[in-house]
């Protein structure tokens, strides 16, 4: 398609004499641009993909994909339903669970947080829970202890072995009025799971300890359901009801979680949009270039008609110019994207050495560490259209170039 002398006077013209050094800049500039703007939307889109990934599997790790709930607070006779849900194709797992809003209090210290009494063989199934235990063990819960998050337990200023009261709004009633339920409890483990939300507000206990705090003797509060594809969540949720006479509530892990990740598509999007914009004003700087480039070689274009040279010749030429900045911003800008995708955490570790501050505070955007991972499909798609922008930047310019009347190029000379 292209013959070699187009290529050798294409590259010629890249390479700008000193009183072309102007055109030379902003080429230069173009392709800096395009590399930037594509290495930023590569690593944008791996943080994103990274954000919903580890959310998803934290929050699916710790939760299960279906929530059934009874029409009352309680839920008898769950065991029997349980089975019944087990025999349903596609479902792996169902967990009886109580859970409850309590105060926790150590010495002068008190937060709010969520209770979740499973039966223990359930807990230790959980590990999402047991690879992530960084003090104590699993083998110390019993009736008498709970585990908790480990930016809980340090909040509250708690070691292993130490006592925590734990204070329920839903107390006791007596002549004088509801006195809120408290009952003190063995600190046995504490957990790291990298989620904020988790690690600094969740309490585990075993089944038969929630039950009698919470005073639910032969219930639960629900059931939570885990299924082999997520995605399928939904569709397996409609036929619980079918399978028993009780009157039954059904959350689906996406209704739940809906906040989350619809935040996340949406930030997505308008994140995409914004940094394609950089790679766009980069396409125009190659316009421009272009334009100078052709504006200032008119004569030679006159000459190469003269010698034989053909229009789509020429147009050729200019186009290989042109498209060689935008190949090879391209490329370097998927290089920079993808090393800095794939070392993210280091780099921020080490600028935050350097200026002392956290650029990636936990409280606030629920992950203790930055996560990114690259989706092949959005590299490629990202490349396509950082060489077609490229491309179609030098159409115009290179359609100048072809149009040009020799003899009027050489009138003047």
């Amino acid at each position: 398609m292209f013959t070699r002398f187009e290529f050798m006077v294409s590259m010629r013209y890249l390479r700008a004499r000193r009183q072309e050094g102007f055109i030379s800049v902003i080429a230069w500039f173009s392709l800096l641009g395009i590399a930037l703007g594509v290495a930023t939307l590569i690593i944008v889109m791996a943080v994103m993909n990274g954000f919903r990934e580890e959310l998803l599997d934290r929050i699916l790790g710790i939760n299960g994909h279906l929530s059934v709930y009874g029409t009352t607070e309680k839920l008898t006779g769950y065991d029997n339903l349980a089975d019944r849900i087990k025999a349903i194709n596609g479902v792996v797992d169902v967990n009886p669970l109580i859970e409850g809003q309590v105060m926790v209090s150590a010495g002068k210290a008190a937060q709010g947080a969520i209770v979740r009494g499973f039966k223990k063989d359930d807990l230790l199934d959980r590990e999402i829970i047991t690879k992530n235990i960084i003090g104590g063990s699993m083998d110390l819960l019993d009736s008498d202890s709970i585990i908790m998050g480990s930016r809980l337990a340090r909040k509250l200023g708690l070691g292993i072995g130490h006592k925590v009261t734990l204070i329920s709004p839903k107390g006791n009633i007596t002549a004088f009025g509801t006195v809120p339920r408290m009952r003190a409890y063995k600190l046995a483990a504490t957990f790291n799971i990298g989620m904020y939300e988790y690690d600094s507000g969740f309490i585990f206990m075993p089944m038969e300890t929630a039950q009698v705090y919470f005073k639910y003797p032969g219930a639960v509060t629900n059931l939570e359901v885990f299924v082999d594809d997520p995605d399928d969540a939904i569709a397996i949720g409609r036929q619980i009801p079918g399978i028993t006479d009780i009157p039954l509530r059904i959350h689906d892990w996406q209704r739940v979680n809906s906040s989350f990740f619809n935040a996340i598509q949406v930030e997505r999007n308008v994140m995409f949009l914004i940094l394609t914009l950089i790679i766009v004003v980069a396409a125009f700087n190659i316009i421009s270039s272009m334009i100078m480039l052709v504006k200032d070689k008119g004569h030679d274009i006159a000459i190469l008609r003269t010698m034989g040279a053909t229009r789509g010749s020429v147009m050729r030429i200019f186009f290989l110019s042109g498209a060689s900045v935008g190949v090879i911003g391209t490329m370097a800008g998927v290089g920079l994207g993808l090393s800095f995708a794939n070392n993210i955490e280091a780099i921020r570790q080490f600028i935050q050495g350097l200026t002392g501050t956290d650029l990636f505070a936990a409280e606030i955007y629920f992950l203790s560490q930055l996560p990114a991972v690259v989706d092949p499909g959005e590299v490629v798609a990202v490349v396509l259209m950082g060489l077609g922008l490229s491309f179609l930047a030098t159409l115009y310019p290179s359609w100048r170039a072809a149009r040009i009347d020799p003899a009027e190029a050489l009138r003047y000379e």
